[in-house]
């Protein structure tokens, strides 16, 4: 069974090595304070002026510098080597949403893998922040409220169907295939709301959007039974 290394009741900030927007960095922690770095993102965390709650990874990215600066008891080995360090991380939190940054850009074999953690590991929400995009895994059920006109664009990373309202072209009896049909650029042309019948949908949308997924994405909070 995993073990959660951090614990939070609402949202992470989890940092990646790839290089990130500072702006998008700041707006991040603003929604989600909780800064947790995945190895090398340690670096980009204390170069930014972040002291991380926890870093996680195998330490193959993370300078001597970083570790010297970090307390020991924030730096979390995950020695396996079958996973990602952000997966090994996704693995290891615990929260209502993580904010993924620095997972997207830099190299292309990153951002692939980055893609595919978040259909592997479907059941724990999460949403990485691109330069230009957002990007998340599509719940079976999912309402947004965008401007009219947003690019709408959806990526299969599995074989997946499912039916839509709000968008320009509607998926309705659409098969989506890797290798297959894709729904890149589509377009928003009322309140969207997507039922997807099988996980593997990756939802991509303009960084303006970040706010809208956010409040979109984020699961019930579980009323605590009275005595």
């Amino acid at each position: 069974m995993t073990t959660h290394i951090v614990h939070h009741s609402d949202k992470i900030t989890l940092l990646g090595g790839a290089t990130v927007d500072p702006a998008h960095l700041r707006r991040a922690l603003e929604i989600a304070p909780a800064l947790v770095a995945a190895d090398g993102g340690a670096d980009a965390a204390l170069a930014a002026g972040c002291l991380p709650e926890a870093v996680i990874g195998d330490f193959d990215s993370i300078s001597d510098a970083a570790r010297a600066a970090i307390p020991d008891d924030r730096q979390y080995r995950v020695t396996e080597q079958d996973s990602t360090d952000f997966e090994k991380c996704l693995r290891h939190v615990a929260a209502r949403l993580v904010l993924g940054l620095g997972f997207l850009g830099d190299r292309f074999d990153h951002g692939l893998a980055a893609l595919n953690a978040l259909v592997r590991n479907h059941e724990w929400r999460c949403l990485l922040i691109g330069d230009d995009d957002i990007c998340f895994h599509c719940p079976p059920d999912l309402a947004l409220d965008l401007p009219e006109g947003m690019r709408f664009s959806l990526f299969p990373m599995r074989p997946v169907r499912g039916v839509s309202e709000g968008l320009h072209w509607p998926i309705d009896g659409l098969d989506f295939a890797p290798g297959g049909r894709i729904g890149t650029s589509n377009r928003v042309s009322g309140p969207v709301r997507l039922r997807m019948e099988a996980p593997g949908m990756a939802v991509i949308l303009p960084v303006e959007a970040l706010d809208t997924a956010v409040a979109a994405l984020m699961p019930p909070m579980v009323a605590a039974a009275s005595g």
